[in-house]
């Protein structure tokens, strides 16, 4: 109970810390460097080029390979234009929830960790516990990646790791990747009743979404045989055309943001190579014909590999051991545990709280999922020493 205690002051704070993607997640990672410095933990915070954005890389016990990575995101998803019920930037507790921006997503998991800490620092290790608080997954997982380099480029080599995204405490052993573009078209500008002396950025755009409707269906006769995954294809969604100023005024910029989900690697190259032939072939020579600095550019926003199931898990098969939990499952969504497996660890998603609550108003994580957390780590903590 005391641990509980402690994870609910833990997470009282780190929500008062608006860690929108768009601004500085700076404070919050400096409470958190101290929080686990205090619990003798040796701490370093590793700043992004801008000095906005930090991650934390913090270890408890002895140095060396092996041992446990706990891993959270220290970024939220805005609030604007939400209808919340109270304060999403206070927490709340009601009915036996904590309820706040980021209680489930993901600063739950990350409480719970920090709690721990002590606990752990109390115990004669013979396995390094490492924590890992990213910046910006919400936006292409950029501290993940920049995390893991810094891992690959030291050699530091965990042996297991836990990214606590919401999953109810089910183990996730598997998800998609998920890619992100923002594609830019530049026209010519001219009156809407001369069409043939502009190139109008809004049509080419539109042929390009044509172009991915149809890479969509193809998508679907390329999926691999017993994919785990709902639905078992990659599939591509387009989220906004951007284009255009007014009825009699042909547009000469547009933007097209889109996203790829893919189930294999494979299917990301196809449907970019796809694209790129697309518009070197068909529509640049049309939009240059009529004016020769026409331009199309698409902008990586985020490449997240996904977290491919494997037969060999030793972290899906200890918390299964230690939760008792019978199996093991895949999501839709993304998280940051295809970048860790990709250094040679093995990795599950396990954490307190729904992706049913996550980036909606009146976020909220239960007591009795926070209680649950706190034993398995407790347990992993035991095993560790």
């Amino acid at each position: 109970m005391t641990d509980l205690i402690e994870t609910r002051a833990i997470l009282h704070d780190l929500i008062s810390y608006p860690t929108v993607s768009s601004g500085s997640n700076m404070a919050c990672i400096g409470y958190l460097a101290d929080r686990l410095e205090r619990a003798g933990a040796r701490v370093e915070v590793l700043s992004d080029e801008t000095g906005a954005k930090a991650n934390l890389w913090a270890t408890i016990g002895p140095e060396g390979d092996g041992g446990l990575v706990l891993s959270g995101h220290s970024d939220v998803v805005p609030v604007a234009d939400q209808d919340w019920a109270s304060d999403p930037f206070v927490m709340e507790e009601r009915g036996g929830a904590l309820f706040g921006r980021g209680t489930c997503d993901m600063k739950g998991f990350i409480a719970a960790a920090v709690a721990m800490a002590p606990v752990y620092a109390a115990r004669e290790l013979t396995r390094p516990i490492h924590f890992a608080f990213t910046h910006d997954e919400e936006t292409g997982c950029l501290g993940g990646q920049a995390l893991v380099a810094m891992l690959r480029e030291r050699g530091i080599r965990p042996a297991m790791a836990i990214i606590g995204e919401p999953t109810d405490m089910r183990i996730i052993e598997g998800h998609k990747g998920c890619c992100e573009y923002s594609t830019h078209f530049t026209g010519l500008e001219g009156h809407g009743s001369g069409p043939d002396l502009g190139v109008n950025a809004v049509e080419y755009a539109v042929r390009y979404v044509s172009r991915l409707l149809e890479l969509k269906e193809e998508l679907r006769r390329r999926c691999p045989p017993g994919s785990p995954f709902v639905p078992p294809w990659t599939t591509i969604n387009t989220g906004a055309l951007i284009g255009g100023v007014a009825h009699n005024v042909i547009p000469g910029k547009a933007r097209i943001d889109w996203e790829m989900r893919p189930v294999q690697w494979s299917d990301a190259d196809f449907v970019k190579a796809d694209l790129e032939a697309f518009c070197t072939n068909t529509l640049l020579p049309a939009m240059q014909c009529v004016h020769p600095d026409a331009r199309i550019y698409t902008e990586v926003i985020g490449e997240v590999v996904g977290l491919e199931p494997m037969s060999r898990n030793a972290i899906r098969d200890l918390v299964a051991e230690l939760t008792g939990a019978n199996g093991s499952d895949v999501v839709p969504f993304g998280t940051e545990a295809g970048l860790f497996q990709q250094l040679g660890i093995d990795v599950v998603v396990c954490g307190p709280g729904s992706i049913a609550q996550a980036h909606k108003p009146d976020e909220f994580v239960t007591l009795a999922q926070l209680s649950q957390c706190l034993g398995m780590l407790d347990q992993l903590g035991a095993r560790a020493g």
